[in-house]
């Protein structure tokens, strides 16, 4: 059986942002459990947040739609 790839699997700022996401939970991990909700579940969410803002940015056909994700996504 074959797996469906999407056109944004393919981008190089795809695939760093996924390495981030990654980067940015092992770090979180070392975090006291008392900043767990204060530091380190923002500093998550904002990285899984780009990722997030790639691929729906990539789902739009209109240029302006894509162009608009992907500057969203910069600014976090």
């Amino acid at each position: 059986m074959s797996e469906t790839k999407f056109k944004f699997e393919d981008l190089k700022v795809y695939q760093k942002a996924l390495d981030f996401v990654d980067f940015t939970y092992k770090v979180s991990s070392g975090f006291p459990k008392t900043e767990r909700y204060a530091l380190s579940h923002p500093f998550t969410r904002a990285a899984v947040f780009v990722a997030l803002n790639i691929t729906e940015g990539s789902g739009h056909t209109n240029a302006l739609f894509n162009r608009f994700f992907l500057q969203v996504a910069k600014l976090h």
